[in-house]
């Protein structure tokens, strides 16, 4: 299927609807999503990027009904990862000898996954290709998400072919942003950024304004994924400036894994507590073990602070919480406080831990934790709301 984006530029890509994990099983895409692939046809003809791997026959033959192959001179790869690059190969059986245009790290990466060697013609940051009366300037973006990646904008047309940055999993119909939800949209933008790029915000701060000192007019911006920006493009660019800056709300978000139901009665009363504390703060309370974890981490991201919890297993934590505090610490969040508690019955190791893996992940830790023995009493309880009580004032005082 080929629909038309701008003057020249058709969108060739392939709409996701049944996708629900990406990345493996580490993100969860709960709207599915696109690998957005763009045909350029000026006097010369571009190809920018392809799509997933699973889709890579239909894709080709998809192609085949909107151009003769041999017509495309120039394929260029934003980005080395499968979902942009699967289709990479079946293409490349059927027109072997058309350069690749890419970054000298996107060849290691498409020799390493795909074991050609393809015609690969390497770009830096500046470069030029010209189409005929338009060109496609080369911008490199090392670590939006992989070092491999690179934008691309067309000149007249001033679209910018963003590759990962700008987009998000999200399955439409509706290829443009102005046309499909906007809350869902934006939910799925923040959940984007927060999973996969709160790690390299100082790249994405750099990069942008890196563009905007550039000077060049931006009317569209093509992701690699998710909608197109046609609307009031500079939108999305602006969002990304604000969460690349330590971003954070004022939320507090409770998390917690109970064994039998007495950590659980803590989570509550704790967020009680932060409620009487603080009535403006929004105070949100997730079970790792059941809620989403990708959705937990948007939440993260949005919060202040955070306060964690987990009942003692094995002189250990929960799995859930090991797990969730594992995906903290990966992606290195600033700017936010974390208390730990948990209920024990033996030897209550829990809080320590919970408090040691949050130092690691960054967080400034706003006291020594709660524990209690047992199931909370009247007085644990009261110890509880008091806890969530006396975080609300830290964080006032620090």
């Amino acid at each position: 299927m080929s629909v038309p984006v701008k003057n020249n530029i058709s969108w060739v890509g392939k709409v996701d609807w049944e996708l629900r994990k990406f990345h493996g099983e580490e993100y969860s895409t709960h709207k599915g999503s696109s690998y957005n692939s763009y045909l350029v046809r000026e006097e010369k003809i571009a190809l920018i990027e392809t799509v997933w791997t699973p889709f890579a026959e239909e894709f080709v033959q998809n192609l085949q009904k909107t151009i003769d192959l041999n017509k495309i001179d120039y394929i260029i790869a934003n980005h080395g990862e499968i979902d942009h690059s699967g289709a990479l190969p079946e293409l490349m059986r059927l027109i072997p000898d058309t350069p690749i245009y890419c970054t000298a790290n996107a060849v290691k990466s498409l020799k390493g996954q795909h074991h050609q060697e393809w015609n690969f013609r390497v770009v830096k940051n500046g470069d030029r290709l010209s189409l005929g009366t338009k060109e496609l300037i080369f911008i490199e973006a090392p670590m939006l998400h992989w070092p491999d990646s690179m934008f691309c904008y067309l000149t007249n047309d001033n679209v910018l072919f963003s590759s990962d940055a700008f987009g998000q999993h999200y399955a439409t119909e509706k290829l443009f942003n102005d046309l499909v939800d906007q809350p869902e949209l934006f939910l799925e933008c923040i959940k984007y950024y927060a999973n996969i790029l709160t790690p390299f915000s100082s790249f994405v701060d750099r990069k942008i304004k890196e563009f905007v000192s550039l000077n060049l007019p931006l009317d569209m911006i093509c992701t690699s994924h998710g909608v197109i920006w046609r609307d009031n493009p500079l939108q999305i660019v602006t969002k990304y400036l604000e969460w690349s800056a330590n971003y954070q709300e004022n939320q507090i978000t409770v998390i917690y894994d109970s064994m039998w139901d007495s950590t659980r009665k803590m989570a509550e009363t704790i967020a009680h507590g932060i409620s009487e504390e603080d009535p403006n703060v929004l105070v949100k309370i997730y079970n790792a073990g059941r809620a989403d974890k990708n959705d937990i981490i948007t939440e993260v991201f949005k919060s202040k602070a955070i306060v964690v919890g987990s009942s003692t297993i094995n002189k250990g934590i929960l799995t859930s919480i090991a797990g969730i505090l594992e995906e903290i610490r990966g992606l290195g969040f600033k700017n936010k406080a974390a208390a730990a508690f948990g209920a024990y019955g033996w030897s209550g190791e829990s809080v320590k831990m919970i408090t040691d893996r949050l130092k690691e992940g960054g967080f400034t830790i706003a006291n020594d934790g709660l524990k209690l023995l047992w199931t909370p009493d009247e007085d644990g309880i009261s110890a509880c709301r008091n806890f969530g009580r006396d975080l609300v004032k830290a964080l006032a005082e620090s």
